[in-house]
């Protein structure tokens, strides 16, 4: 009997620092083309329409090049990013899907699913992260995923500590770090080893981003942890303003400094917090309407609100340098060419703002809306 305990014991422990593959959790792939480095298609940009389809937009021609969707035909929702890496785009779909696919043709080359058809395991609000030839990426059925670039295949899982997992995980110093409910986890990127694993009050649920040194999680009310990549310490803790919150991917790192948008009933905020101490730096505030997207871009702060504003912020002071009230509605991210002007995805079209005269030009006009739109991406290819 103790002979058995102490077996039991001895398993129980490989399993939880090697990582695991849950038996009743199935990574299917299946390769159709050998993956090899595209060259890029510079005259176009991706569409990951609101309707789960991807698409290659030729800007210069104004002609779809290619659509590609999810082998499920009722797959009818963006929810998801996509990552471009040596011409090769990679994509999540709703369905638990996710393929490789050639920037250039629409070509796929591998294809790799997450459960089956008719168990479907969600991915949502994920972005593939790839570094050393593997994809990481969570799933709503409490694990983390890591593929084998080459082909979609399973390297190694982990069952994490609840199923909601709607955040992109953070690859930093051959770590992934990732949050699930109330956790936050580290690992040895490339076996799944779990290096660390902390408990915190409050659920968290903010992108895990890193300023080269430490690494910072918010939680799902008001407060960011700046904490050591190498153990569980809390270096620091900044506490926004009350009845302020729900961060989740407005969060970003640059120059020592911790960028973040909060969202709250009477006010949102833009906050510059000191990556080093956690000291408030600076704070913009936009009354009656909430941040809903923010990026950094050649030094400045972009983003958009509810209300439809296109806003950018001076990294340095946070006074807000530029602003319009849009007649379209933003669903996507912001691309920026390398004009005077950016890209975004609305309910209707894809739409390049002019930022002279503040034009809103209709350069893709969808044939169909859905009245539901409520996500898409755009990504320029270069």
């Amino acid at each position: 009997m103790k002979k058995n305990l102490v077996t039991l014991l001895f398993l129980f422990t490989v399993i939880n620092i090697f990582g695991q593959t849950p038996a009743n959790e199935t990574v299917s792939h299946k390769v159709l083309n050998p993956l090899k480095k595209v060259a890029l298609d510079q005259a176009s940009i991706l569409i990951y329409d609101y309707d789960g389809s991807l698409m290659s937009f030729d800007l210069e021609a104004e002609h779809i090049n290619w659509t590609v969707k999810a082998t499920d035909s009722n797959t009818e929702m963006c929810a998801n990013k996509i990552t471009l890496q040596d011409g090769v785009i990679y994509i999540p779909f709703i369905n638990g899907e996710i393929f490789a696919i050639d920037n250039q043709t629409g070509e796929v080359f591998w294809k790799s699913r997450i459960g089956n058809i008719t168990d479907q395991i969600v991915l949502k609000d994920q972005i593939p992260i790839i570094n050393n030839g593997k994809l990481y990426i969570t799933a709503q059925n409490s694990n983390i995923y890591a593929l084998d670039i080459k082909n979609g295949s399973l390297a190694w899982s982990y069952k994490l500590d609840s199923s909601n997992n709607d955040v992109p995980v953070l690859f930093f110093d051959n770590k992934i770090f990732t949050q699930s409910g109330a956790n936050f986890y580290s690992f040895e990127a490339n076996t799944g080893k779990l290096l660390y694993q902390k408990s915190f009050e409050e659920p968290l649920h903010g992108k895990p981003v890193t300023d080269g040194e430490n690494v910072f999680i918010a939680n799902e009310k008001n407060v960011l942890f700046a904490l050591s990549p190498n153990k569980p310490d809390i270096l620091w803790q900044f506490k926004l303003d009350e009845n302020q919150g729900n961060i989740k991917e407005r969060i970003l790192c640059k120059d020592n400094k911790v960028y973040l948008a909060a969202q709250g009933p009477e006010v949102s905020s833009v906050y510059a917090v000191d990556s080093k101490t956690g000291t408030q730096l600076w704070k913009t505030d936009f009354k009656d309407d909430n941040v809903e997207y923010i990026t950094e871009e050649s030094d400045n702060i972009w983003g958009y609100t509810h209300k439809a504003k296109v806003f950018q912020l001076d990294l340095m002071n946070g006074e807000i340098a530029f602003e319009v009230k849009l007649t379209t509605n933003p669903i996507s991210n912001l691309e920026f060419p390398v004009d005077d002007s950016l890209f975004y995805y609305s309910d209707a079209a894809l739409i390049q703002l002019d930022l002279k005269t503040k034009d809103e030009n209709e350069v893709y006009l969808r044939t169909s809306i859905k009245d539901n739109a409520y996500s898409a991406y755009v990504k320029l290819i270069r």
